[in-house]
């Protein structure tokens, strides 16, 4: 068992209820079928419908807008528990486009899309990532010319998450000169739209059960009332706002996953029997987990004070960057060393330590590798 952590402010009980209602859910309507998710390659958009009615897609939306009226650090529960079960970032991906509207968009059309998101009627994907164009946004070619009414969409995107199942995008476009400031957002309602096409479902080393798609945009053409907000070039700052609340989307999963990583290895050591005896009772694998205990109490403790500091309008940017390349490292480390303790079954994909271990490795690229948030951290000690 781990120390008990500090509790801050925001965990109180009914945060604690709220946690225990999304893992009886979780545990009993989702989890039974995700083995079958997996081998096809994605979660149906339709399930998600009930998790929404349930108040656990959006719970941080004000009920204007058909949400709870609860906290960002409702969200990140829900997170925590989905994680914790294996289940990979699509709801947090849904959360994130959600913002960008809420923040950004026009009251028409917050009251458009808002509702339906948090009902799970559509499910949202991000469309930045194009085939040259990765981290840098600045660079990216799809793009929005302006006729009449309208704007005609042409380009590719690729590696989007949710960008088979998703109905709803928000989708970075260049409306303008190359930079930053050319770069605009459009929200796209995508069934039976035509120039919008799915191309590949791509399969991943891990997340198995998240569908990842290239995009094609051929001469689409979609109505100007749906560019986010109502002035274009400013979607590089609208993407750069939401930086603090998505790298802990990111850092919640990855303490919730060292945390069942070293669950499952230490009642598989406990059991397995090597040479007369247990496991665990080798001074070796004591130490081992002695270590992984220690980061899965740090990382928790780092993930709570950052929740607790974003709640309290504290958290910086480079905080967050900090939280990121370093909690979905020690994520890395810590299954990596588990899985060795499993021996030859870690590498069975029967075994969760298995698939935990091969859905860690993409945490340290989406969102900002590594080395892009190191990068930033180092600029900000330049300055």
């Amino acid at each position: 068992m781990l120390p008990q952590l500090h509790r801050h402010r925001w965990m109180d009980e009914e945060i604690d209820a709220f946690r225990d209602q999304v893992r009886r859910y979780i545990a009993g309507e989702l989890s039974p079928h995700l083995d079958g998710w997996r081998r096809q390659g994605f979660i149906p958009r339709e399930v998600w419908r009930p998790f929404g009615q349930m108040g656990f897609l959006l719970p941080e939306l004000d009920e204007a807008y058909e949400g709870a009226g609860a906290t960002l650090a409702h969200q990140l529960v829900v997170q925590d528990e989905l994680a914790r079960a294996e289940f990979p970032a699509n709801v947090a991906v849904h959360s994130i486009a959600a913002h960008y509207i809420l923040d950004y968009g026009t009251e028409a059309q917050k009251q458009r899309w808002l509702p339906r998101l948090a009902s799970g009627e559509l499910l949202a994907g991000i469309a930045l990532t194009e085939p040259g164009c990765g981290s840098d946004l600045k660079a990216l070619r799809t793009r929005a010319r302006r006729e009449g009414n309208d704007y005609v969409i042409d380009g590719a995107k690729t590696f989007i998450t949710n960008g088979f199942t998703a109905n709803l995008l928000v989708v970075a476009v260049r409306t303008g000169d190359a930079g930053s400031r050319g770069v605009s957002l459009v929200v796209l309602e995508t069934e039976d739209l035509p120039g919008f096409r799915v191309g590949r479902r791509l399969e991943k080393l891990g997340q198995h059960a998240s569908d990842t798609a290239e995009l094609f945009f051929d001469g689409m053409r979609v109505p100007a009332d749906q560019l986010l907000g109502e002035k274009e070039g400013e979607g590089f700052v609208q993407l750069m706002s939401q930086l603090p609340f998505e790298r802990l989307l990111l850092c919640v999963p990855a303490a919730a996953v060292i945390e069942r990583a070293l669950e499952l290895t230490v009642a598989y050591t406990r059991e397995r029997k090597a040479f007369g005896q247990t496991v665990f009772d080798f001074q070796n694998t004591r130490f081992k987990l002695a270590e992984c205990a220690t980061i899965a109490h740090v990382v928790r403790s780092f993930v709570n004070d950052c929740t607790q500091r974003m709640l309290d309008g504290m958290l910086d940017n480079e905080a967050a960057y900090m939280a990121k390349w370093w909690c979905t490292e020690q994520q890395g480390k810590v299954v990596d060393e588990c899985l060795q303790l499993f021996g030859g079954y870690g590498y069975m994909a029967e075994y969760p330590i298995a698939r935990l271990y091969a859905d860690a490795r993409i945490q340290r690229i989406y969102g900002g590798t590594t080395e892009i948030m190191k990068d930033l951290i180092a600029r900000k000690l330049a300055a």
